[in-house]
């Protein structure tokens, strides 16, 4: 039980709660759902994840019978609600060298048909869809570092002051709920590059993936500006459009728009998947920002370069790395036998 507990020791000193009896169904629906995304990111199983919340509610369950709670907030439906199903399927995706490739130069071919003007998609939200793709690829981020949480106020997307192409570096608030440094490779640097030329951002904190949605660029607005602004401001449009007066209003006044959330970006890779016709032999729908992160450690861990992926993926330790990869290093030693009795 010790790795449970000391996971929800350490989830309950970052909340502030320091005393059982302070625990209430919300605390522990946040560490389910804090387990789901050790299980996203490919760190745990859904069957760990689940196994790890019954350890913590046989906890609480005797800190009842010890008079030190009234109730076992764990055991409602509330508390579970974010948990992983378990469907005791061991095995999560992570996207092979051809899918990678496959997905960058169709995005790549996309901004090109974009600014021909062959598909109906704006050039700048082509960069964007090309800029998360080879994000995820290259720099093995989570997605939740790089897009808008609805569910954490303060995972609000990276935005251009994030940005370090000097130093090779992307300033991210990690799962450590620290900032953390993640390394950019050329590849990352020169999509940024070319990414920042069509959204030319007025501030720091404009965001590196700008949401597209009118109601969210509406919302933001309607707040800085006040209602009755923003309804004079769309009577005088003339022939524009409503989104390109939001647009323009957002410039005008140096208001960054939110970032896309974890949701929309999983909705352009399931697009873009769909459209670049890629084969998933795995069971998976479609290339998820996960995989992408597993991808890249599976191509160091293959290639020996076990202590590159644990720097990569930020792992706190190398047995995390080890315990994430384990089926390609029993792989490695099948081969190895075969290579010599050879």
């Amino acid at each position: 039980m010790r790795p449970a507990l000391e996971r929800f020791a350490a989830f309950c000193q970052r909340e502030g709660i320091d005393e059982i009896r302070e625990l209430e169904a919300g605390d522990l629906r946040e560490f389910g759902y804090m387990l789901r995304e050790g299980q996203i990111d490919g760190e745990i199983a859904a069957s760990t994840a689940n196994t790890y919340f019954a350890y913590v509610r046989a906890f609480l369950s005797f800190c009842v019978r010890e008079e030190l709670l009234d109730a076992n907030p764990a055991k409602t439906n509330k508390a579970t609600e974010y948990l992983p199903e378990d469907t005791n399927d061991s095995s999560s995706q992570f996207w092979t060298p051809e899918q990678r490739q496959a997905i960058v130069n169709y995005a790549t071919k996309r901004v090109d048909m974009a600014n021909d003007g062959t598909i109906r998609t704006d050039p700048l939200t082509a960069s964007r869809d090309r800029t998360i793709v080879v994000l995820l690829a290259e720099t093995g981020a989570r997605g939740a570092e790089l897009f808008d949480d609805s569910k954490d106020e303060k995972r609000d997307g990276i935005t251009w002051g994030d940005v370090d192409l000097e130093n090779h570096v992307l300033s991210v608030f990690g799962k450590s709920r620290n900032r953390e440094e993640v390394p950019l490779p050329k590849a990352a640097r020169d999509v940024l590059k070319r990414h920042r030329r069509y959204t030319d951002p007025s501030t720091d904190e404009w965001p590196v993936f700008p949401t597209g949605q009118f109601q969210s660029k509406h919302g933001v607005l309607e707040d800085e500006l006040g209602e009755d602004r923003l309804s004079k401001a769309f009577e005088e449009r003339g022939d524009m459009s409503k989104t390109d007066v939001l647009d323009n209003l957002l410039r005008e006044h140096e208001i960054a728009p939110p970032s896309i959330s974890k949701e929309g970006a999983r909705r352009v890779m399931k697009r873009l998947t769909d459209e670049a016709n890629i084969e998933l032999g795995d069971g998976h729908e479609y290339l998820k920002p996960h995989g992408a992160r597993r991808g890249l450690g599976a191509e160091l861990y293959a290639l020996g370069e076990s202590e590159k992926a644990q720097q990569v993926l930020r792992h706190k330790s190398i047995e995390t790395t080890h315990e994430a990869y384990s089926d390609l290093k029993t792989k490695d030693l099948a081969e190895s036998i075969d290579e010599i009795r050879e």
